[in-house]
């Protein structure tokens, strides 16, 4: 029986090599199907060309190209009766778009860099983000080693500077691996040609990554997602954010402050007596109320409160500055609100991290700030720190992503 697929996003400054290393992960994984190995291989003889490594991620950057849709960054492949996804992530607007897409939630990083070029900027953009969307198993893998001849001492000094830029983020690594995805080093056993490396070689490591903590001793917080009939009933769909949820069990609807009573839980067509943190469930409530979607359900002991005012940390990713006394659209989970700038503080280069101004009028392309907002309506929300998918949120303006924060008080 096949245990949960883990969900990881690949990340890294472009043709630094994270197609190169999705082929090499399906090809020695055999996790091609069958009926598209052999399509490529027809090409290939057409073609007059071998099924090498580097044809093969040309067919499938090919046929993305052609797909132009979120599923087409995911990768599918199975290793040791596990099954893993990965989420190519071209840019850092893709990489916040896949990680927010429910389904493609990302709980694991694979963040990749050439050896021979260093860090780069759209490197240190992505380290950023993972810091921000809250993912705590982060691998590095250094790629291209082949070409400077698989040198410890090259490997040594990159490490050296890698670690002290991520330790500066706040970012421990699980690991930093020295790799060739086109020659297949360090990718399903450890390396000959780097025998000064003692490490796991990516699989491995993929494999002993321990599953993140899931939020099951701080309060119930229930985000409802949607509704539907069933018959005589009304199902509340939604997903267990923290906590617990159990059947008789009274609960708070937030923001109405409705009193209601689990009368049963629902996963599929299944009776459940109770569900945990990071369950996605359906609810059937007493009494049959309506529950906007975006609505929360507490515990009564610990209800989660309305707010209008919140300071937050924001990644800003449009070529338009945000502006102090300005308004824009914020996303929460399912709750949407407009909210105006009220101060922008501590503003940042992403790149480099140094300090560009203590207080701001304007928070720029790439940059980072600590600001603080008010909404014109309430919004439930959580530090980060304590709740990450109540801490998360978005500035949008008509369908286009502006930036990504976390709230921080």
């Amino acid at each position: 029986m096949l245990k949960k697929t883990k969900k990881i996003v690949i990340a890294g400054h472009v043709d630094h090599g994270k197609s190169t290393l999705i082929g090499r992960l399906l090809l020695d994984t055999n996790s091609l199907p069958a009926a598209r190995l052999s399509e490529i291989e027809k090409i290939a003889r057409e073609s007059g060309k071998d099924l090498e490594l580097a044809f093969l991620v040309d067919q499938l950057k090919e046929e993305r190209r052609r797909k132009m849709t979120i599923d087409t960054t995911q990768t599918n492949f199975k290793w040791k009766e596990k099954n893993y996804t990965l989420i190519d992530a071209p840019g850092h607007k893709e990489l916040i778009k896949n990680m927010l897409t429910g389904a493609s939630m990302a709980e694991s990083a694979i963040l990749i860099i050439d050896a021979q070029q260093g860090l780069k900027e759209q490197t240190r953009r992505h380290a950023y983000l993972i810091k921000m969307l809250g993912i705590k198993q982060l691998i590095v893998v250094l790629n291209k080693m082949d070409l400077l001849d698989y040198r410890f001492k090259d490997f040594k000094k990159l490490n050296a500077r890698l670690l002290s830029f991520l330790k500066a983020l706040g970012i421990r690594p699980y690991c930093v691996i020295p790799l060739s995805a086109k020659e297949g080093e360090n990718i399903v056993s450890l390396s000959k040609r780097m025998p000064w490396y003692r490490g796991e070689f990516l699989l491995q490591a993929l494999d002993n990554m321990q599953p993140a903590q899931k939020e099951g001793k701080k309060p119930l917080r229930f985000c409802v997602q949607d509704t539907y009939q069933s018959g005589k009933e009304k199902i509340i769909l939604g997903k267990v954010l923290s906590g617990s949820i159990k059947k008789n069990q009274r609960a708070v609807v937030m923001p109405s402050f409705k009193k209601i009573k689990i009368k049963a839980i629902r996963v599929y067509k299944e009776k459940r007596a109770r569900a945990a943190a990071g369950e996605s469930i359906g609810l059937i409530i007493r009494p049959a109320l309506h529950i906007r979607r975006g609505g929360i359900i507490s515990h009564p002991a610990s209800p989660l409160m309305p707010r209008h005012k919140f300071n937050s940390r924001i990644f800003w990713l449009s070529a338009k500055p945000l502006r102090t006394q300005r308004h824009a659209f914020l996303r929460i989970l399912a709750q949407e609100a407009c909210c105006s700038v009220e101060k922008i503080t501590q503003r940042i280069n992403s790149t480099t991290l140094a300090m560009l101004a203590k207080e701001s009028k304007e928070l720029r392309l790439n940059e980072v700030a600590q600001v603080s907002w008010e909404t014109k309506q309430p919004l439930l929300m959580e530090n980060f720190s304590f709740i990450e998918e109540l801490g998360r949120f978005v500035v949008e303006s008509k369908n286009s992503l502006l930036g990504i924060g976390i709230i921080t008080e």
